[in-house]
């Protein structure tokens, strides 16, 4: 039972409907235990039938079984409307099986009650802009929420939810304001968050041609946190759109430093950028530094397709062995590989090769995977879309562990 019951817990939704009604039964044990006592004075019927109904559906919760709970909750309601507690659960519990009209019906009649404590009409008021946001009434959950921060301005729970929302409808700089007033009230590293969300807004202000204002929350973002690799890498872009080669390969040159489990997504920018000056020497110069240190599969492998493009056979052949090596399944790796011995008459080590290869098809490969929620991807990504998490998605290995995540 109890191994079921841990099971249960460790589920996101499961977890917020657990909290919501152990925060319920708490404001019951608050607020409600008078009126009931006092009701059990006047009928200790009543008062039984209302406790008895109450934790019988909370045991239905716990055993995941919501139409039961709603059930048992609506029958101790039926007994007494008074209980607050009661109303709150079957708010939380139409809303987690998608009932959201029935719990924002729950959630208004909470707050309409005449002479209820302000703590209780507080939580019902969040519990509604939750209920909005479930609902995709997203300017409606958003109203309800601020109204939580207006009267309590540090309630920490209510801003991420906002922020949450304002991330949603991309308001980049209200979701960045928001964000600032949690770091001021929760401890943690925000930096992260904080130049993602300069990001994007960069992004926005870059399409609409406003670039000074671009280039400027660019910087701050790389300012507010140095290894913001997706501001470096857009930063150049920018550079590089405005025929400004220089300064865009000095920007994304700088990802080698400070993320270098990045430094392949600035390769192909680099020999673009160094064509443009028609002086491809200085990647062929930066990939051999990259690649005398502790560099990665995409290193060599960006290297051995330089070489080959000069023409420097051996050389290619020398850099995708160093690949296959770190990562004998880089079937991309495997591929250049075959083409090359194919076309230069090697048909046999071709051949070799492919015999080679064929052992390590059963090896899994998974390139980025979410290390809060598990969320497997093909593109590497800054914010999972599963769990909402900045700088959480990471390259998977191909004996399957994680990589350690940037500095």
């Amino acid at each position: 039972m109890w191994e079921s019951f841990f099971k249960w817990c460790l589920e996101p939704v499961n977890q917020q409907l657990l909290l919501g009604v152990i925060i319920a039964f708490g404001i019951g044990v608050i607020t409600g235990i008078w009126v009931r006592r006092a009701r059990a004075r006047k009928d200790g019927s009543t008062a039984g039938k209302v406790d008895k109904a109450f934790f019988k559906g909370f045991r239905y919760i716990l055993s995941n079984d919501r139409d039961q709970a709603i059930e048992e909750f609506t029958k101790s309601v039926q007994v007494n409307s008074d209980t607050i507690e009661t109303y709150v659960a079957l708010g939380n519990l139409y809303r987690s099986r998608g009932d959201i009209d029935r719990a924002i019906r729950i959630r208004q009649s909470i707050i309409l009650r005449p002479n209820i404590d302000e703590q209780i009409k507080l939580r019902a008021l969040f519990d509604l802009g939750l209920d909005y946001r479930k609902g995709g009434f997203l300017n409606r959950a958003l109203k309800a929420l601020l109204e939580v921060t207006q009267r309590t301005p540090s309630d920490v729970e209510a801003l991420k939810a906002i922020e949450s929302i304002y991330a949603e409808l991309r308001d980049w700089e209200n979701a960045y304001g928001t964000r600032q007033k949690i770091a001021r009230l929760a401890k943690g590293d925000h930096q992260n968050i904080l130049a993602h969300y300069l990001v994007e807004n960069a992004k926005i202000n870059q399409e609409k041609e406003n670039l000074a204002r671009a280039i400027s929350l660019y910087n701050k973002a790389i300012s507010t946190h140095r290894s913001c690799v997706d501001a470096y890498l857009h930063l150049g872009d920018l550079y590089f759109d405005r025929q400004e080669y220089k300064k865009a390969i000095s920007t994304w040159k700088k990802i080698v430093t400070v993320a270098p489990r990045f430094t392949f997504l600035a390769y192909r920018r680099l020999e673009g950028a160094y064509s443009k000056m028609k002086n491809l020497k200085p990647v062929e110069d930066f990939l051999k530094e990259c690649a005398q240190s502790d560099a990665d599969a995409f290193t060599h492998m960006a290297l051995a397709r330089y070489l080959y493009i000069e023409n420097d056979i051996e050389g290619a052949l020398r850099e995708i062995k160093n690949v296959l090596d770190l990562d004998p399944s880089f079937w991309e790796a495997r591929k250049f590989k075959g083409e090359i011995l194919i076309n230069h008459g090697k048909e046999k080590d071709a051949l070799a090769d492919y015999k080679e290869f064929i052992e390590h098809l059963n090896v899994p490969y998974l390139k980025f995977q979410c290390s809060e929620c598990g969320y497997k991807s093909d593109e590497l990504q800054w914010q999972c879309p599963q769990c909402k998490k900045w700088d959480a998605i990471h390259l998977i290995e191909s004996n399957g562990v994680q990589s350690t995540p940037p500095a």
